[in-house]
């Protein structure tokens, strides 16, 4: 498979500024896209809304992100890509604004959707563009750095967002985020390099195409599963720390600060050993997080061991999209965009088929039976992986 990247000729300074302003976008995409989670309440009660309801108006932007992550690698065509993720900045924008101004449910659902697009289109086109920014050598460090700012978001999106929206309100917290969009809006305009799309990868009028090579059919089956099995457990961590753990509000909020923190070590160790264990980590990073999951069970009841296990299930968890965005710069080099936007909408799709697996076994058994299939989704992912073989692209 012949690699057909080429790389504008820019000062090395540059170049890891240009990848400083999409780890700031990348955060400030995370920041928008779960602050809302901490600040659902409020929304409801503002907006004469369910929290249920409001809680649909949360999920609809993963939604458009599958579409938008099907669609863009074909339909921004020849476009430059400086100038598609300044746009899909601008996008982001835009949402926060019409969310902190959102008068009613139809139009805090609308601006869900326009933030939906511009994280199906980010991710989409961020492993591709690192790849024309960073030679091959500098990728893990490069993509690493992309994921730094997802593990910030992570961290303290949740925690801030409560805070503030205690002394501001939840409006004043998405007009916070907007200066910081804009900001930078700017510094992706005057740090990324021209980028027209030379031919090498125009996009598949079909990106699921993709599918027909075999390594990429095997890869997807196991990102599919892999992140499954992690929000099947993710996502029900509070009712376990509350049911298993009996923790109070102070413990919650550290429990969940510590996953958050440790997802710097998380990406910084993944970053590490990806030029030389890359298949090993595929296989043994869902491995690793199921056996960190089920020791939660057994240990469940101590405040001190359960906080130990989930700073390790957070380091686990964070490596996990670093080595996945370096096994696409590997293995789908002709095509990263289209491979990008395919990998965006297993893992968006992943994510909601996980949340309902864990939801049901929660309300049908218990928090810990939904840790259960998480571990179980995320031990056959390591099944299709196995040694690596099937993920590697034929000669």
């Amino acid at each position: 498979m012949s690699t057909l990247i080429h790389r504008p000729a820019i000062p090395k300074r540059q170049v890891w500024s240009a990848v400083g302003s999409m780890a700031m976008c990348a955060a400030m995409l995370i920041a928008s896209e779960f602050m809302p989670v901490s600040l659902l309440t409020p929304i409801a009660s503002d907006l004469r809304a369910s929290v249920g309801m409001a809680g649909q108006a949360i999920s609809i932007s993963g939604l458009f992100a599958v579409v938008t992550s099907l669609l863009i690698p074909s339909t921004t065509g020849r476009l430059d890509r400086r100038h598609v993720l300044a746009g899909l900045a601008g996008l982001m924008l835009i949402s926060l604004m019409l969310i902190a101004e959102a008068g009613n449910f139809e139009m805090l659902m609308a601006a869900r959707a326009l933030l939906g697009i511009t994280v199906g289109g980010f991710w989409s086109l961020a492993t591709a563009t690192i790849m024309r920014l960073v030679p091959e050598e500098s990728l893990p460090k490069a993509l690493g750095a992309l994921y730094t700012g997802n593990a910030v978001a992570t961290s303290f999106a949740a925690p801030l967002g409560s805070y503030l929206g205690s002394l501001i309100g939840w409006r004043g917290v998405f007009w916070a985020l907007v200066p910081i969009v804009a900001v930078n809006l700017v510094l992706l305009l005057v740090t990324l390099p021209p980028m027209k799309n030379n031919g090498s990868d125009r996009g598949d009028a079909n990106v699921l195409s993709l599918l027909r090579r075999a390594h990429v059919l095997f890869a997807m089956l196991a990102v599919m599963l892999t992140f499954a099995g992690a929000f099947a457990v993710f996502t029900y961590f509070r009712p376990f720390f509350e049911t298993y753990t009996h923790v109070n509000v102070a413990e919650l909020s550290i429990l969940l600060l510590g996953l958050g923190l440790a997802g710097f070590a998380g990406t910084y160790g993944a970053s590490a050993f990806l030029n030389k264990r890359l298949f090993q980590l595929l296989m043994g990073l869902p491995v690793a997080l199921a056996a960190v999951t089920l020791a939660m069970l057994p240990a469940g009841h101590h405040f001190g061991t359960v906080a130990l296990l989930v700073i390790a299930w957070g380091a686990v968890n964070a490596a996990i999209p670093v080595a996945w965005s370096t096994w696409l710069s590997k293995a789908v080099k002709d095509k990263p965009e289209s491979g990008g936007g395919l990998m965006v909408a297993s893992i968006q799709l992943s994510i909601m088929v996980g949340a309902e697996v864990g939801g049901v076994l929660l309300d049908h058994y218990s928090a810990g039976v939904a840790f259960i299939g998480g571990a179980v989704l995320l031990v056959l992912s390591a099944i299709v992986i196995g040694s690596g073989k099937r993920l590697r692209p034929r000669a």
